[in-house]
């Protein structure tokens, strides 16, 4: 596993595009700073520019780089999901690019507790994309096989592992508004 993280992050410093296991299903991640491996992990997925991405993290300190500084009350409220399977929609920095953002003045952002994602961010030194491993409109894959059936020899590197069992997505919540918007 620990080859395997190395060599996903290296894939992604390199601009590359990379599926891996999450909490629910695989996701695929890329550099969210990297416009064109942004654009084309939204092409490979035929993904509406609009819906914008979630970025994960293997700690806080790793997505403080997109997110406007919490009040006390939010950092404490996402911290106690944190890290775990809870996704936060919290306001962004400025200069964050409109294809994570989908031109919102939001953010949506998840320190996981997968291990093999969280070791990802570690190796890569930070916060890297996370949406499900399917083209629009098909099942997300839940396993490699699932991946290679979708997206064949068009990604840099699947890092193989199992998700963590989930048996739907993760829960993202407005950290503004305390609206649920995906239970």
């Amino acid at each position: 596993m620990m080859g395997d993280t190395r060599k996903a992050a290296a894939s992604l410093n390199t601009g590359g595009v990379i599926a891996y296991p999450t909490e629910a299903v695989f996701g695929l991640g890329c550099d969210p700073k990297n416009t064109p491996a942004l654009k084309r992990l939204l092409a490979l997925k035929k993904r509406p520019l609009d819906k914008g991405l979630i970025l994960i993290a293997a700690s806080i300190e790793q997505i403080q780089a997109y997110i406007q500084p919490l009040s006390p009350q939010e950092l404490s409220q996402v911290s106690s999901s944190w890290p775990g399977p809870v996704t936060w929609v919290v306001p962004v920095k400025e200069g964050i690019s409109d294809l994570v953002t989908g031109k919102r003045d939001t953010i949506a952002v998840r320190v996981t507790n997968h291990p093999v994602a969280a070791q990802i961010c570690h190796d890569f030194g930070g916060a890297i994309t996370s949406t499900s491993a399917n083209r629009s409109g098909q099942p997300p894959a839940r396993t490699v096989a699932g991946v290679q059936e979708q997206f064949g020899n068009q990604l840099d590197y699947i890092v193989e592992g199992q998700t963590g069992g989930r048996g739907e997505p993760t829960t993202i919540w407005d950290i503004k508004t305390g609206v649920l918007l995906r239970p």
